[in-house]
């Protein structure tokens, strides 16, 4: 491998912050080892990454790819359309761009550019962040030189010669930027002493937790424990009205919070759903944590990503069907579990892989 030669990457994927953000990651790794690097973002025109790839500093080019519906509906034309459209654009970007090596890292847009680059005899890389594979990356797998998994066992979708368990790309830095339990409770202006519940539901939320912490909010009030409660944009206006009429002062309600390293250092137990990149994180935090995967997901991968740490003793999970009746007491009682909270922390942080991006940076620039 010669790092320092100038290299044509393409990274393609995206649709959801847990696909961009891993990739910027990736992208920001490659500059970091080979700073003259050329990379270049294929994406879904109209999806998360036109924004946020160009803010981190990168071109990207969007392609008009869509999803394709489980059932039988008149989008699944407009599908083969737009598929055949983007695989000529995903052509005319390779031809102009001469990439030396594409990375795909899931969602929408990775299909048709690594199918073109295959087509091209171009290496390629997949990026697999979940515990189960989807259908796009099995596919492409077969002609990749590399498959970064996040998962032991994913054997069972991939060719295992070609696999390399790295981790999901996240805040690596995260470890170094938590502070003590006592900065982070003079930050959010919450008591030291007691013990912490932190809920987490991404940017915008999470219904089903949200709607669970509101119906049971007595039982939060009326114990001993404090509750920081990340609601997301578009939950924050119902569950800070519920909060006041309730009068608790043990519970803080935010839309959003941008000091994670705060959030986390303060937490004893720690409520989520169930995402790729949410759940690496979390083995890096080493916290207790209590999984809410969604139903809403593809091939209800969040489910199969929670049960990947439930079978190792690293995480309790709780169906979204039954946390408003659960979710709660499950919590309220871990809190006062203190072998288990002990063995969860243990267990969880063992599956932490640290330096993920970097260690996937590497293994593209060997291929380009």
């Amino acid at each position: 491998m010669n790092p320092t030669k100038n290299k044509n990457i393409i990274i393609s994927g995206g649709g959801t912050g847990g696909h961009v953000f891993p990739a910027i990651s990736i992208a920001n790794a490659i500059k970091q080892i080979s700073p003259d690097s050329n990379i270049l973002f294929v994406g879904a025109l109209g999806k998360i990454e036109m924004d946020k790839v160009p803010a981190a500093g990168y071109q990207i080019i969007g392609l008009p790819v869509a999803g394709l519906q489980r059932r039988i509906t008149f989008k699944n034309i407009v599908f083969i359309f737009k598929l055949i459209k983007s695989l000529r654009l995903s052509k005319k970007i390779i031809k102009d761009f001469q990439p030396d090596v594409v990375v795909g890292v899931g969602g929408y847009a990775s299909g048709p550019v690594l199918y073109m680059a295959n087509r091209k005899n171009i290496p390629t890389l997949v990026q697999e962040q979940n515990s189960y594979a989807g259908i796009t990356n099995k596919l492409l797998a077969k002609k990749a030189q590399k498959i970064c998994v996040a998962y032991e066992g994913m054997e069972k979708y991939f060719p295992k010669e070609k696999i390399i368990l790295t981790g999901n790309p996240i805040r690596q830095d995260l470890l170094s930027q938590m502070s003590s339990k006592a900065d982070a409770a003079e930050y959010f202006k919450m008591n030291n002493d007691k013990k912490t519940v932190l809920v987490i539901g991404g940017s915008l939320g999470a219904r089903t937790i949200n709607q669970s912490i509101m119906t049971n909010i007595d039982k939060i009030g009326q114990s001993d424990i404090q509750l920081l409660w990340q609601t997301g944009k578009y939950y924050y206006e119902d569950a800070k009205a519920v909060a006041e009429k309730s009068g608790y002062e043990n519970i803080k309600v935010l839309d959003f919070i941008v000091r994670m390293d705060y959030a986390y250092s303060l937490a004893d137990v720690i409520i989520s759903r169930a995402g790729a990149g949410t759940i690496s994180e979390l083995c890096l935090v080493g916290k207790p944590v209590v999984l809410v995967p969604s139903p809403n997901v593809a091939e209800d991968h969040q489910t199969k990503n929670a049960m990947a740490l439930v079978n190792k003793n690293a995480a309790i999970m709780v169906k979204d069907s039954n946390a408003k009746t659960e979710l709660v007491d499950w919590v309220l009682n871990l809190v006062h579990d203190k072998d288990k909270m002990v063995d969860l922390s243990k267990n969880i942080k063992g599956m932490a892989l640290r330096d993920s991006a970097k260690i996937i940076a590497e293994e593209v620039l060997k291929l380009g």
